[in-house]
């Protein structure tokens, strides 16, 4: 497997690595050592060298026949990925290689198909473009499936898109519903979807004659744990994939409260996008069955702390949001 990463990108990619392990770690190196601090055992133990022993899967005839006439005739799947957001894709110990689920995921599709993998870092902006034009087959980077996307790309499902509700470990409480946010403090990151869907819960608490919801907004998510750990906020709402890697590296500092899908009240899912109409997708679909079958997908979302976002099947072209 080789790596492209343009330099500014990781640049990126070291200040947003600092998210980790509750937003206290500067580097790959110390959110592995906070990990393995942790006291009793409990905490998720992460591998953030450069080399590592990822999750394999073997060759599916069934998915590798799906292939197009013609189709990646130097035997290399290169998939556009962004770096900074972790446990999704970030960089490890060197500063250089980048590592995380999508990535492990990535792989997985490129073993199935019978292909060398080679990762392309990309800014986020750049990766709608990057994978029309053809510089890249395919954009593993937590992408949301909509209708609108779907104009321009082919979709092979295999995550569930999830928000995540962060409390302190000792917090009891529990949010299913916006009844449970009520006279709540929460933080939100601005112009995000979970900002509107917290919107839309304060509303609905309002007409109900309930508290209304104290929304604290932040940037970084390391300001929002912070603020989580003083006790200024009763409650982050965000990305689970962030908020379940903290709580499993640190399940004695926080936990998740609940989830709920990022497309509230429709359901959402994170799916592997190619140029549409280009063939590759049902060849993709069944790469990741064939790793779902055979357990490597399951030990790869373990291996992130993700296994509340998994899904039974990949699908190719699920339902979006905006249908």
């Amino acid at each position: 497997m080789t790596v492209r990463t343009p330099r500014a990108l990781l640049a990126t990619a070291l200040t947003a690595a600092s998210v980790l392990a509750l937003g206290a770690c500067s580097s790959a190196s110390e959110i592995e050592a906070q990990a393995r601090a942790d006291e009793g055992g409990s905490a998720l133990t992460v591998d953030t060298g450069a080399d590592q022993d990822r999750i394999r899967t073997e060759p599916s005839p069934e998915a590798i026949a799906l292939l197009p006439d013609g189709a990646f005739p130097d035997g290399v799947l290169r998939v556009s990925v962004t770096p900074g957001a972790v446990p999704l894709a970030f960089l490890a110990d060197d500063n250089q290689t980048v590592i995380g689920s999508e990535t492990d995921i990535a792989q997985l599709v490129a073993d199935a198909l019978d292909l060398e993998l080679e990762l392309v870092a990309n800014d986020w902006s750049n990766w709608p473009l990057a994978t029309q034009s053809g510089d890249v087959d395919a954009t593993i980077s937590n992408v949301t499936v909509t209708e609108e996307r779907k104009q321009l790309f082919d979709f092979s499902s295999y995550r569930v898109d999830q928000l995540g509700w962060l409390v302190r470990a000792d917090s009891d409480l529990s949010v299913e519903s916006a009844e449970d946010v009520a006279g709540l403090t929460v933080g939100v990151g601005s112009g995000t979807n979970q900002e509107q869907i917290l919107l839309a819960w304060d509303e609905a608490n309002r007409a109900a004659g309930l508290e209304p919801v104290t929304i604290d907004y932040y940037e970084s998510y390391n300001d929002a744990v912070l603020a989580l750990q003083s006790g200024r906020l009763d409650v982050y709402v965000g990305p689970n994939a962030t908020a379940a890697y903290s709580a499993a590296t640190s399940p004695d500092d926080v936990r998740v409260a609940g989830l709920t899908n990022g497309g509230w009240p429709d359901t959402a899912e994170i799916a592997v996008a190619t140029a549409r109409g280009n063939g590759l997708a049902e060849a993709f679909t069944a790469a990741l069955d064939a790793a779902i079958a055979d357990g490597s997908y399951a030990q790869v979302l373990e291996r992130w702390g993700l296994t509340s976002e998994a899904v039974d099947d990949a699908e190719t072209n699920p339902p979006g949001l905006g249908a």
